[in-house]
């Protein structure tokens, strides 16, 4: 039969009515396949703009924590009876070492455990056995007894003191190690860890990479879990430190807390012992004697030869820089690469200036805590945390070369995927917090390494009921939670907007244009943020597009403690209630909660003098008077600053699938 005869019968209509069907199919499908790309790539546009907001805040943060060691020298230097009134403080902040800390039998024999006690009871030494069974009492919410903890505490320092600065490992065809990042307190990443790759052992070896501790609400519990298994096995989990491990940073995120909380009666002697424990935690590992693992990065200056000799345990704290010592006596502050004040020659404490780290040593171990990698060539300051350094991959070409190093390991930033891969290979970040700023967030990795020295990632998520729902619905809850922080951000410099918008404004319209408003929001704030994409989140516009300044502060405000008090007053006390908060509990030394009025009221002066803040001393003083809850000359700061609360009234984020921050 011919063609021809085919097409006679219909067969050749047929054929070409399937064709059309089959081309108008494949164009329903690429216009499906573009309207979802375009779909996933706005919803990871909007989860990557709220990890910015998240992570933007959260350094600026660090970075007022760092500059607090300024306020501290500022303190001790006019505050000329403290030391007089309270040799103890001046020992916490400036590398003292209670000599009642060094005194085991003092602290451990008079904490008895109680026959009532119902929680894991450890067996010294300490075996496999007692790592299963706090795994287990932990998975069941069980504190450890105070008794316990110290004796953990004082035996961990014990091994600790006789390791080296960088601990070298060995790998080899049958056995592999497992280098995690930050877990800040978050728990069951650590069970999730030891659920997918098993429990620490002489066969089964760990880094942990610093960050044990602050954020999360069991940071206590890991830290057992980490030092009980480091005392098992101590040739085969090993530990370095971060920066979180350091008193002064669990002031402000939240360790501190934790510990007074579920410790009432034996926190201060937790806490004491706990800040001479952190000093003795390694820098860093070195694998093979090709990887460096270190908790934050390098710097142009980095001297690993300097590292390995340095006396680490003199690093009571990275926030307090040594003391000043100028054999000439021809000034009395200095400034550290932070800008942060040393405390004056004058100073006192217990400790002799050959039990503090040199300047320059003091640093070295700054950048090895805090530095970040960037993709921009050199060694600038690292402007976002206040401390430590950007790296470019020209730094870390020059001292891997310089020390015969393959690659370096780090943590110390959140990332997406719980990893990172940067500068040519050679910098790998690890990251094992999954959910770490909100449900959702972020996936926690860890990194398995064998003698070929290629990484493998291994990732995962806590599951939560907020992780099993579609990601635009995650993606909202992150974006509502990023932007509910950063409108706080924004009422806490309410006053400084304002001006600054002012000064834009020259015709007093109350308008600005896009970019008036953007560079004034970044001018003031200093979040390194984009503006403009956010800007439908956070203001109104008019529609020539130019921007009602004022709605910035429309929907959102501080609920006053006290009806008489002035806004300028409210919002002062707002803005810097965690830097006041701290020092609140560095001077509230015996952790009752409570200061005298007369230690309130020198502590603002001198933080108003030391900030320039312009607040009179009456509104001081008629607030100190109100704040005298209990009537009895005594204030409970911590009591006061829950008075403090933003009142939201955010109207809906358009949660349009097709409308990007």
């Amino acid at each position: 039969m011919s063609t021809h005869d085919l097409e006679d019968m219909g067969c050749g209509t047929s054929s070409s009515t399937k064709d059309r069907k089959s081309e108008k199919a494949l164009k329903a499908a690429l216009v499906i396949q573009n309207w979802y790309r375009g779909y996933s790539a706005r919803l990871k546009a909007r989860q990557r703009y709220a990890l910015t907001i998240f992570q933007s805040i959260e350094y600026a943060d660090e970075q007022g924590q760092l500059q607090l060691s300024n306020f501290f020298s500022f303190m001790l230097e006019n505050y000329t009876q403290i030391h007089e009134k309270d040799p103890e403080l001046v020992a916490r902040l400036f590398g003292g070492t209670l000599q009642d800390a060094k005194d085991r039998q003092d602290y451990v024999s008079f904490v008895d455990v109680p026959d009532s006690y119902n929680g894991p009871r450890l067996q010294f030494p300490l075996t496999f056995t007692d790592i299963d069974l706090l795994v287990e009492a932990f998975k069941k919410q069980q504190i450890l007894h105070a008794h316990y903890v110290l004796e953990v505490l004082f035996e961990t320092k014990r091994v600790l003191k006789q390791m080296p600065n960088f601990t070298q490992v060995k790998t080899s065809p049958t056995k592999e190690i497992t280098i995690c990042g930050d877990l800040h307190g978050k728990l069951d990443d650590l069970f999730l860890i030891f659920y997918k790759n098993g429990l620490p052992s002489g066969s089964n070896s760990y880094i942990f990479n610093g960050d044990f501790v602050d954020r999360g609400k069991h940071s206590m519990e890991i830290l057992m879990i980490l030092f009980v298994s480091f005392l098992v096995y101590p040739n085969d989990l090993h530990l370095n430190r971060g920066n979180h491990e350091d008193f002064m940073m669990n002031l402000r995120y939240g360790f501190t807390k934790e510990i007074l909380h579920k410790y009432k009666m034996h926190g201060k002697k937790i806490l004491q012992i706990l800040e001479d424990v952190y000093t003795w935690l390694p820098i860093g590992t070195i694998i093979d004697n090709e990887i460096l693992v270190i908790h934050g990065g390098i710097s142009e200056s980095t001297d690993l030869n300097l590292l390995h000799r340095i006396e680490r345990h003199k690093m009571k704290s990275v926030l307090m820089p040594p003391i000043s010592v100028d054999e000439d006596h021809d000034a009395d502050l200095r400034k550290t690469k932070t800008g942060a004040n040393v405390v004056p020659r004058e100073v006192k404490t217990n400790e002799s200036p050959s039990e503090q780290l040199p300047k320059h040593e003091w640093e070295q171990v700054i950048d090895i805590l805090w530095s970040d990698p960037r993709g921009k060539r050199g060694c600038y300051p690292n402007t976002s945390r206040g401390g430590g350094c950007y790296f470019g991959p020209d730094i870390t070409s020059k001292i891997l070369n310089k020390f015969q190093l393959k690659m370096l390991i780090r943590s110390h930033e959140c990332k997406p995927e719980g990893y990172e891969i940067c500068h040519d290979g050679k910098v790998v970040t690890v990251f094992s917090a999954s959910n770490y700023y909100e449900e959702g967030s972020n996936r926690g990795a860890y990194i398995k390494l064998c003698c070929d020295m290629t990484p493998r990632f291994f990732q995962y998520q806590v599951t939560r009921a907020t992780c099993s729902r579609p990601l635009y619905q995650r993606v909202n809850t992150m974006e509502s939670s990023a932007i509910r922080i950063l409108k706080e951000r924004m009422l806490s410099r309410k006053t400084d907007l304002i001006r600054a918008f002012q000064l834009q404004d020259r015709s007093k319209s109350g308008k600005l244009s896009m970019g008036q408003w953007a560079f004034s929001m970044e001018n003031t704030l200093g979040l390194n943020l984009p503006w403009r994409s956010l800007s439908p989140h956070l203001v109104t516009t008019d529609k020539n597009g130019n921007i009602n300044y004022m709605s910035t502060f429309q929907d959102i405000h501080i609920q006053k403690p006290v009806k008489e008090a002035q806004s300028t007053l409210i919002e002062t006390l707002y803005r810097y209630r965690s830097d006041l908060q701290i020092i609140f509990n560095v001077i509230d030394s015996d952790h009752s909660g409570l200061i005298s009025m007369e230690e309130f009221r020198a502590m603002w002066k001198l933080f108003n003098s030391h900030y320039s803040i312009h607040i009179e001393d009456f509104q001081i003083d008629e607030l100190a008077e109100r704040m005298d809850l209990n009537k009895d000359g005594s204030i409970d700061f911590n009591e006061f600053l829950k008075a403090f609360y933003v009142v939201h009234k955010l109207e809906k984020l358009n949660k349009s699938d097709g409308q990007s921050p």
